[in-house]
């Protein structure tokens, strides 16, 4: 991700098909500090979340692996966010499964996917690639999640 993926960036974060189970939409500031933060990870971890695209270069979405904090806990995350239009068609499991091969390459013992209780399609995702449901509980904000997690 660079600063290049702005414009689809923005699209993607902007949308609130998309965005459903988050606070809100986000600005193209917002996103522009979403590229910024992934850069930082990518400096400091070697990895963050990547843009996923078709093999023709058709931008579809991001995926990839972040640090979160779940219940006090430091926990390597999945995450992924596909564009509305092209939702359903397997690019985030496809996506999600290669960034589960990769946290079992860098060692990692478990890893995790936040999604809202509300968010069937990311549980889906979730599972297809072998999380089950640990807990339930709230973010900081007070936000409702449920936490699929899997040992590599």
């Amino acid at each position: 991700m660079t600063d290049d993926d702005l414009d689809s960036m923005s699209a993607l974060l902007g949308d609130p098909d998309v965005m459903t189970y988050y606070t809100a939409p986000k600005s193209r500031a917002e996103a522009q500090k979403w590229i910024d933060w992934n850069q930082s990870n990518y400096a400091t971890y070697g990895y963050g979340l990547w843009i996923i695209e078709t093999h023709d270069g058709e931008f579809v979405g991001d995926c990839g692996l972040t640090w979160q904090r779940v219940d006090e806990r430091r926990e390597l995350e999945v995450g992924y966010h596909v564009r509305h239009d092209l939702q359903g068609r397997g690019y985030a499991t496809e996506a999600a499964q290669a960034c589960r091969a990769f946290a079992a390459v860098l060692g990692e013992p478990h890893l995790v996917a936040i999604i809202h209780p509300e968010n069937v399609a990311s549980q889906r995702v979730a599972e297809k690639i072998g999380l089950t449901l640990e807990s339930s509980s709230a973010d900081s904000l007070g936000q409702q999640r449920a936490v699929f997690g899997a040992r590599l």
